[in-house]
């Protein structure tokens, strides 16, 4: 069983291997940047990177499900919340806000890592196979939302103050808000460049300080407030919906799985004791 387990570990680090090499690629590559819009030649890894996460996330199911994680009923579940985080996506919002993070960050507390990651990236690529929204992007969404949900999961459990449980995970899906689109960002970023603002873009060559100091000014100019609307709506909706959701959430739980106690069966067959009638 711990051997398993290991395995269903062994995938999600795996994943996350994969995404981050994907994300800094373009650094160790010798990527020139172009001036303005994306090249077309950019990242022609992205189709075999987005069928990469996809087996990833079916190795995971198949784990989970070998090593009793996750049941028939669960897995159920989670095609259903999949479905409905893909409809949430097409919900409007301002500016940079979307309600697809919001569950991601209550089931990965509530169920765990492997959960979380596979809602995050599956409702992603389901929504954009919905919506059409199909492109070199595509998988880097699927891998920045599966780390909400899969980091989401490592959150100490707070069941027992559900007011301060849904105050932390309401600060964290704020942060996630920003961190999506921190990490988004890097997917393009060293494949453009305006000559006029050339000093926060990427330059081949560039030492580590000089790099995330140009990010950092490249992200600040514009992403920040793009991103703030994303973090506050995150936030706000999280806050409102964590107490009846994870309390939804924690009641299927319970009724999907038992845990099996062979001590109170074999006392129960080895007790020569006659039933009390009185």
């Amino acid at each position: 069983m711990k051997v398993r387990i290991g395995w269903t570990h062994l995938i999600l680090l795996l994943a996350t291997l994969v995404g981050l090499l994907a994300f800094l690629y373009p650094f160790f590559a010798g990527v020139v940047p172009q001036a303005g819009t994306l090249p077309s030649g950019a990242h022609p890894q992205s189709p075999l990177l987005a069928l990469t996460v996809i087996l990833l996330c079916l190795a995971a199911i198949l784990a989970t499900l070998a090593t009793g994680a996750m049941n028939a009923r669960m897995v159920a579940i989670l095609g259903v919340l999949t479905a409905a985080n893909a409809v949430l996506r097409a919900v409007p919002g301002p500016a940079g806000f979307a309600a697809v993070f919001t569950l991601p960050v209550l089931c990965g507390y509530a169920y765990g890592a492997t959960f979380g990651f596979l809602l995050g990236a599956l409702s992603l690529l389901a929504s954009a196979m919905i919506g059409g929204g199909i492109g070199p992007w595509l998988p880097y969404q699927m891998m920045a939302l599966g780390w909400v949900g899969m980091t989401s999961g490592w959150l100490p459990r707070m069941d027992r103050y559900p007011r301060l449980e849904a105050l932390v995970l309401a600060l964290w899906s704020l942060l996630w808000g920003f961190g999506f689109g921190a990490v988004m960002n890097i997917w393009f970023w060293p494949y453009i460049m305006q000559p006029q603002q050339s000093a926060m873009y990427w330059s081949p060559g560039a030492g580590l300080l000089e790099t995330l100091k140009r990010y950092g000014v490249f992200y600040v100019t514009t992403s920040l407030w793009w991103d703030a609307a994303r973090a506050i709506g995150n936030g706000l909706l999280t806050w409102l919906m964590a107490v009846p959701v994870l309390r939804l959430l924690r009641r299927f739980q319970r009724r999907f799985f038992f845990v099996w106690d062979r001590s109170i069966e074999q006392a129960s067959t080895t007790d020569p004791s006659p039933p009390d009638v009185r």
